[in-house]
């Protein structure tokens, strides 16, 4: 018997600035039966469709920070599934966040009520607590999630196969050991790249520092995504490459990887 399928695909690799061939932040994991999307920018469903999936195929969400190019779609998500063909889902929608989305959650329902409240506990929503000791496991694939340097909500994730393959994901963050420490010997590590390096905020990663957190964990390959329209101007390669000597890919709308 062999492995089961796991697979990658970059839904979306932009951010908040609108952009033809780059969505807000969201990707795609698929890990036998269970399809699991890390966060839903504007522009996910439709990404989604592209890449061959749609809604009612999602089992798991998960959200590293609530930020609205992380989040814009949660809400027409919800909408669509209820309205559009609630009979197409067949299992429940569990979403995982940090500390604060239950509350966060809360107001949307304040703000459109029964548009978004699926029937028949067709949703569950998991609250981490924002620790290094977030471990859960389901049906084909575990998480570990830690905290990150963004919000105080803001985490990263860790999924892996039942045979010990692995993603790692960071969301947004800053320069953060333990950020290395969850990827070390990952098969792949996608990081957040979103300035260059001359252009670095607090809060966010450049080319070389997501490089140098690579090196310290030593993955196996490395996926730089959540690129402004700043990057485009720059090679991001090169600069990843300063700290960083290993495989290397840059980040493409609806480009697929698949964890072998």
């Amino acid at each position: 018997m062999g492995q089961i399928p796991f697979v990658v695909t970059i839904l979306g690799s932009g951010t908040c600035v609108p952009s033809l061939t780059r969505s807000a932040c969201s990707i795609l994991m698929e890990i036998g039966n269970q399809k699991l999307l890390f966060d839903s920018g504007p522009g996910t469903m439709r990404r989604l469709l592209e890449a061959g999936v749609t809604i009612y195929d999602i089992s798991h969400i998960f959200y590293s920070h609530l930020h609205p190019d992380h989040t814009g779609e949660l809400v027409p998500f919800l909408f669509s599934t209820k309205y559009a063909n609630f009979s197409l889902r067949k299992t429940p929608l569990t979403i995982l966040a940090g500390h604060g989305f239950s509350r966060f959650f809360k107001k949307l329902e304040d703000v459109y009520g029964q548009w978004i409240k699926l029937e028949n506990d067709s949703l569950n929503i998991i609250e981490l607590d924002n620790t290094d000791k977030d471990f859960i496991r389901f049906p084909d694939f575990s998480v570990h999630s830690i905290p990150v340097k963004h919000n105080d909500e803001s985490l990263a994730f860790k999924i892996a196969a039942p045979d010990g393959r692995t993603v790692v994901y960071s969301g947004d963050t800053d320069y953060t050991s333990n950020l290395a420490d969850i990827a070390a010997g990952t098969d792949l590590f996608i990081c957040e790249s979103a300035l260059p390096d001359d252009m670095k905020i607090p809060g966010h990663l450049t080319p070389s520092l997501a490089g140098k957190i690579a090196s310290e964990s030593r993955t196996k390959k490395l996926l730089l995504t959540h690129f402004y329209p700043e990057c485009e101007k720059v090679d991001i390669a090169k600069e990843c490459h300063k700290t960083y000597s290993g495989d290397l890919l840059l980040a493409e709308d609806l480009m697929k990887i698949e964890i072998l």
